[in-house]
């Protein structure tokens, strides 16, 4: 990915490996499975975060990471929960070293944007830790795109970058593509995108009428509630069957086609949910398939709203 690689050089892999589940629907033993798979299948990047199912998540992922760790990207947020000021970053980002059981991570992502503290609190604050060999990189994640310009022009002033940035992006929920992944393409900043799936709209279940987390979570229910939504999963269903494929693995492959290249996040609750995710890295995606893909959904208006241009 760019200019990104793992402590021992190695490039980082298409796909990033979402440990969300870890600890809560995946137990140890299916934590560790996957972990296993993701690596036999080449992934090198893994991300978590700080309270990720009540920190259980870096508790598990830590120690498979430390068997190998000058070959893993390894990625954790911090502030989702009590801001982006000083204080927070460091108190949390202390409990993420603990709970990994390290002493420094590659990548630390500001989990959301904090509209109540200045951005040279939060930036200053980033960059002791970066200079302190505690993060390499500094990422940002559900930000708007001017709001990583903003921040960008800080940590310029302060002769650091915003190397990563994570927003969401997926077959139904296109708006990355307005204005962050061109911002990104423009600044060099490697999008790392989640919830490729959908929350499970696009494995085609939903279709088949089983249930998951769109039926569980009201959250999700409410993120994918819209009948062209499903429509499209359904869509996309189908012509992974005329394909001989699975819908998840179109889904992720479709994301990392994307000409700016995100790193897809895949995460699941076991090896056999995430298999079809991992099978996206070596699937060929050809320009007519991308683009009938791509019709599956509407693509969003330019930032200009200049529809005659686009």
């Amino acid at each position: 990915m760019k200019h990104l690689h793992t402590r021992d050089g190695t490039a980082l892999s298409r796909l990033t490996f979402g440990t969300m589940q870890f600890g809560g629907r995946a137990d140890a033993a299916e934590s560790r499975a996957m972990h296993d798979a993701a690596r036999a299948a080449g992934v090198n990047h893994f991300d978590t975060a700080v309270r990720y199912t009540e920190g259980a998540s870096e508790k598990l992922l830590g120690p498979m990471v430390a068997e190998e760790r000058d070959a893993i990207y390894l990625a954790t947020k911090v502030g989702y929960a009590g801001g982006a000021g000083r204080a927070n970053i460091l108190q949390q980002f202390d409990i993420c070293r603990g709970q990994l059981g390290m002493d420094s991570v590659d990548l630390l992502y500001l989990h959301r944007w904090d509209a109540d503290t200045p951005l040279e609190e939060t930036f200053t604050t980033m960059a002791r830790l970066q200079a302190d060999g505690a993060i390499r990189h500094i990422g940002v994640s559900n930000y708007a795109a001017w709001q990583v310009m903003k921040a960008q022009a800080v940590c310029a002033a302060l002769d650091t970058r915003i190397d990563v940035m994570q927003p969401m992006y997926n077959l139904v929920k296109r708006q990355a593509e307005v204005e962050i992944l061109p911002m990104a393409a423009d600044q060099g900043i490697q999008v790392c995108s989640y919830s490729p799936l959908g929350g499970g709209l696009l494995t085609g279940k939903y279709a088949r009428g089983e249930t998951g987390r769109l039926s569980e979570d009201k959250m999700y229910a409410a993120r994918y509630g819209r009948d062209w939504m499903h429509d499209a999963g359904a869509a996309l269903a189908d012509i992974a069957a005329e394909v001989g494929t699975d819908a998840a693995t179109l889904a992720v492959a479709w994301v990392a086609a994307h000409p700016t290249a995100p790193s897809p996040i895949v995460s699941a609750r076991s090896v056999a949910q995430l298999d079809p995710s991992l099978a996206a890295n070596a699937f060929q995606m050809t320009q007519d398939l991308y683009d009938r893909i791509t019709a599956l959904s509407p693509t969003p208006p330019p930032a200009t709203d200049r529809l005659e241009e686009a």
